[in-house]
């Protein structure tokens, strides 16, 4: 309560403050009080820690323009830099700057530390990140952070035990971090063992609403051969998002490949279509289903359309060319 009192303090004139204040969303206060420093940062980690990097962007570089001297602008900032989903070399580099400014003036901030690991991670000095996470983890042993950029460079390596170890201590010291059980998942499913499936469902029953982490449930379902529990969540996603085009898809997968119903296929394929226009994956199968269909101009309509989009295609290719022979 005393870090609203004083947020409030430091965004609205004297004598404007309001009770209502503090039944406001972040959003709805950063309305009412725009130039709001403190409003600014709580939102921009709030916007990071949801993966929100555009939002983190804007707020970070808000918060640096104000008040640079600040280390917790400066931290956002480079945070945000770093993230950038269109991130330019530039961006690492001057993320690196900020973090090694900060680190200077405060030699214990294990937030910093871990941003600074993560730039030479993507620089792929790995010896200098891992010598940052440890620097980190000396000051906080408990930093999620530092285990779950420790994990990631240990996959890059190939190094999938160390990986498994770091991603689970992760999630020991924040149960509720589900990206960390979706990390995990993606290891063990990349490792095609379906003990990915009980790492996703820890990440689902977290998050039972987010259409990503179903879709990873989903899928590794299907992978594993549970077809029918696969198509209850892809049925999910589409009704808690009726654009999420690849759910279609993928009831359309296994309509076809799993359950011969070819007709049912051609229409969540058409379903896809009709959300992504350019989705070659559909038109390759329907390709397939007119063959199947002794339907060869459509067929060959079908592999056209794949190869508009891609003309290097390599399985409409192959189709295409044994069609032709039998012509």
């Amino acid at each position: 309560m005393v870090f609203f009192l004083l947020t409030f303090q430091s965004c609205a004139d004297k004598g404007k403050n309001s009770k209502n204040d503090r039944n406001l969303s972040l959003d709805s206060l950063l309305v009412r009080y725009p130039d709001s420093l403190e409003l600014i940062i709580r939102h921009g980690n709030q916007a990071i820690s949801k993966m929100d990097y555009a939002s983190a962007m804007a707020d970070g570089a808000k918060a640096f323009r104000m008040d640079s001297t600040r280390l917790d602008c400066r931290l956002l900032y480079a945070e945000a830099l770093i993230n950038k989903s269109n991130r330019l070399v530039a961006d690492i580099f001057n993320a690196q700057r900020n973090y090694l400014i900060i680190i200077k003036k405060d030699t214990k901030n294990p937030k910093a530390l871990v941003g600074l690991a993560n730039v030479y991670c993507i620089l792929e000095d790995y010896d200098s990140a891992f010598k940052f996470i440890n620097k980190a983890l000396k000051i906080n042993p408990r930093f999620r952070d530092a285990y779950i950029l420790k994990g990631s460079i240990y996959r890059l390596l190939g190094n999938f035990k160390l990986a498994v170890s770091s991603y689970e201590t992760a999630v020991q010291q924040d149960p509720e971090f589900y990206q960390g059980y979706i990390m995990l998942g993606s290891l063990y499913e990349w490792k095609q063992d379906p003990l990915c499936i009980e790492y996703y469902t820890t990440a689902y029953q977290l998050q039972p609403k987010n259409t990503d982490v179903i879709y990873s449930l989903a899928y590794a379902k299907q992978l594993f051969g549970k077809d029918a529990e696969a198509k209850g969540l892809y049925r999910k996603m589409i009704r808690l998002d009726s654009l999420y085009y690849v759910a279609y898809f993928q009831i359309g997968y296994i309509k076809q490949f799993s359950e011969n119903e070819l007709d049912s296929a051609l229409f969540y394929y058409d379903k896809t279509l009709e959300i992504e226009n350019k989705h070659i994956e559909s038109y390759h199968n329907i390709g397939l289903i007119y063959e199947d269909k002794k339907d060869i101009t459509n067929a060959l309509f079908s592999y056209a359309k794949v190869l508009k989009y891609n003309p290097e295609y390599t399985l409409s290719l192959e189709r295409v060319a044994i069609l032709k022979k039998k012509r």
